[in-house]
């Protein structure tokens, strides 16, 4: 029979007994959603708001509620007031941005759609960032009731900035998305982005609860703002806060504690890690504690390691993509079967490569081709990482494997290795986040925190996360590996 801990009776105690807003500062695998649930289980006299990131999850928790939960995702929580606020049938089409983009290409003048067709994929990738940051562009300001600045004081937090060309095209998609979103035409973006952004007719709820707190992004913080009609209880980690870089608001929980007048309370007690695990932990959570019978766990540094190391179902991971490339290709070159998850990254260093020169290039040639690169993007780069991180990548795609390599079998190798599919997975730490296994490899751990982030600073802080994040994914094994020992 399960007994709920000590801090879990005080989170139910402080939602049955007193009105207060609630903050919980819950840690890896420390039994978040199981705690929602006992307090919606305690609190039965009024309807209750659940919001969830995804399908998946709000599906799980509408299973684990009871019936005077809903249990929604904020797109369809968005979409559904933006259907009422235009009185419009709403559709939605995933390649919505594609197409109009598409259109502002070819309108083009000949001489400027080259570059634009070049960068399209970076550009559509800027436009989503758009609407999840909430950019409005100059024609729809005027209208709108929440926007994040000009576009220059958009951008400025971002490690690279797109070309003139690009801001231009952001600008006019984003004018004609807006149109098309009025008219019934959406995209998952614009779910939340266009009812908070320009406004609808949101419904109150006396209490709404949400999990992953320090992954709201500010778009997201207003649409709690016009939810909660009386309280608010939020769950999330903020040693596990890691997505600044993708829109996250800096110290969110933080900053929701002061606007909401939060009590903060804890979940300290991880139902995962094993006491190993903890106890490695603690440089960055000296209060995380292991369950009663936890088991105690194995952590171990391989001088040496092969493809026998690794067993079906593990998970490898690093703070950067290279080394993943590079020890995925040694696994598929000794028959194991491997896949890259979230290798949002792929598009864009297979769109480098085909730049580099002509297919044909020899294998000599091909440094030279990507110190050009380098050089290059060092250039207009406000990252100098991300520059760095990109063509320590594609040195491992263009590493040769016999004498007549060339760049199209360097291509080529990239683009099968994109696709590949199998029992082992490899990640970054920014990926693996919510996820768990038996056993992980965390492969070249010196690379956390990056040389890049300067200490005091809040890029130096999340690298701090990222750590805590990578190795507390395990259930019973974490192992520390470095690619200078494979054998």
């Amino acid at each position: 029979m399960f007994t709920p801990t000590a801090e879990q009776v005080a989170i139910v105690e402080a939602a049955t007994k007193t009105s207060d807003n609630i903050l919980v500062n819950a840690l890896a695998g420390a039994a978040k959603t199981t705690s929602l649930e006992l307090v919606c289980r305690a609190i039965t006299t009024i309807p209750i708001l659940s919001l969830a990131f995804n399908k998946r999850i709000a599906t799980e928790m509408q299973k684990r509620l009871p019936g005077h939960v809903q249990s929604q995702t904020m797109n369809s929580l968005g979409h559904r007031v933006w259907g009422q606020a235009t009185g419009k049938r709403l559709s939605i089409d995933t390649k919505k941005m594609h197409t109009i983009l598409t259109t502002a290409i070819r309108a083009l003048p000949k001489g400027r759609q080259e570059a634009a067709w070049e960068d399209m994929s970076d550009t559509l990738g800027w436009l989503r960032a758009a609407k999840r940051d909430g950019y409005v562009p100059p024609k729809w300001r005027g209208s709108s009731r929440f926007n994040a600045g000009t576009l220059r004081e958009w951008l400025e937090p971002y490690p690279e900035e797109p070309t003139d060309l690009q801001c231009e095209l952001i600008d006019e998609a984003l004018c004609a998305s807006i149109d098309a979103a009025y008219a019934g035409g959406l995209d998952f973006d614009d779910q939340i982005y266009m009812p908070v952004c320009f406004g609808a007719s949101w419904p109150r709820f006396p209490l709404v609860m949400i999990d992953e707190f320090q992954d709201l992004n500010a778009l997201q913080h207003e649409m709690l703002a016009n939810l909660a009609g009386k309280r608010l209880i939020g769950v999330g980690d903020p040693w596990q806060s890691i997505y600044g870089f993708r829109g996250a608001k800096q110290n969110g929980m933080a900053a929701a504690q002061t606007r909401w007048n939060m009590r903060e309370l804890a979940l300290s007690t991880t139902f995962r890690v094993p006491r190993l695990g903890v106890e490695r932990a603690w440089f960055r959570v000296p209060h995380m504690r292991w369950r009663d019978g936890a088991p105690e766990g194995v952590i171990a540094s391989l001088e040496g390691w092969d493809e026998s190391t690794i067993p079906d179902g593990a998970a490898i991971i690093c703070r950067n993509n290279a080394p993943l490339f590079r020890a995925g290709l040694r696994l598929l070159g000794r028959g194991r079967h491997i896949k890259l998850v979230g290798m949002d990254i792929g598009a864009g260093l297979l769109r480098i490569l085909k730049k580099l020169g002509p297919l044909e290039m020899a294998s000599i040639q091909m440094e030279g081709a990507i110190e050009r690169w380098q050089s290059d993007a060092l250039r207009t780069a406000k990252s100098e990482e991300t520059v760095y991180e990109r063509a320590e990548c594609l040195r491992v795609l263009c590493a040769p494997q016999h004498d007549n390599w060339t760049l199209r079998s360097a291509i080529a190798r990239a683009e099968g290795l994109f696709k590949q599919e199998g029992p082992i997975q490899l990640m970054s730490g920014h990926k693996a986040k919510g996820l768990e296994y038996e056993t992980v490899f965390h492969l070249d751990p010196w690379r956390v925190p990056s040389r890049f982030a300067r200490e005091g600073t809040e890029e130096y802080e999340q690298e701090l996360n990222v750590k805590y994040v990578i190795e507390t994914r395990f259930k019973q094994n974490l192992f520390l590996i470095d690619n200078e020992g494979w054998t």
